[in-house]
């Protein structure tokens, strides 16, 4: 029975390829969403984050043979991705004090409530689906050694900070 859920070396790599993936897109996300949380992204400093991500990526890297040019593709691929999720983060703050209105109404409009819901829904679903292909992009750039290392530091940094 044992032998039934082994899997092949090259899908087990695939399948570890894709976990880490996804892994390092929740984090890069929530660290995303802390970033523009500040009083709904007024105290924001978009210079300061890009540099962060560049500081991050050049970490995540530095133990592997990645090239000036791969690292500095990886960097800008991450930072557009997050420039361009900053638009997905000001339309949830909106949607957020639309329910709120909707929730502290004089009389609760249900239909209006479950469209504020689906609305957020969409909101988070093209947010994960732009992070995830500048996951794949960013991916692309790098073997598969680099992108192992890459992942595996930046899983270890958010298990150091969250535990």
């Amino acid at each position: 029975m044992a032998n039934d859920l082994k899997l092949s070396g090259t899908r087990r790599k695939s399948l570890t390829t894709i976990l880490a993936a996804l892994l390092a897109g929740s984090l890069a996300a929530t660290a995303g969403g802390a970033a523009f949380a500040k009083t709904d992204g007024q105290a924001f400093d978009p210079a300061k984050f890009q540099q962060r991500i560049e500081k991050r990526v050049d970490k995540a890297l530095s133990g592997t043979d990645a090239s000036t040019d791969q690292k500095k593709k990886v960097t800008d691929i991450l930072q557009t991705a997050f420039k361009d999720m900053k638009g997905f983060h000001d339309q949830r703050v909106e949607n957020r004090k639309a329910m709120q209105a909707a929730m502290t109404a004089a009389t609760i409009d249900p239909a209006r409530i479950e469209q504020l819901r689906a609305e957020q829904m969409k909101i988070a679903d093209a947010s994960s689906k732009r992070f995830t292909q500048a996951l794949v992009d960013a991916g692309n750039v790098l073997n598969a050694s680099q992108r192992q290392a890459f992942f595996k530091a930046w899983s270890e940094r958010h298990t150091r900070q969250h535990g």
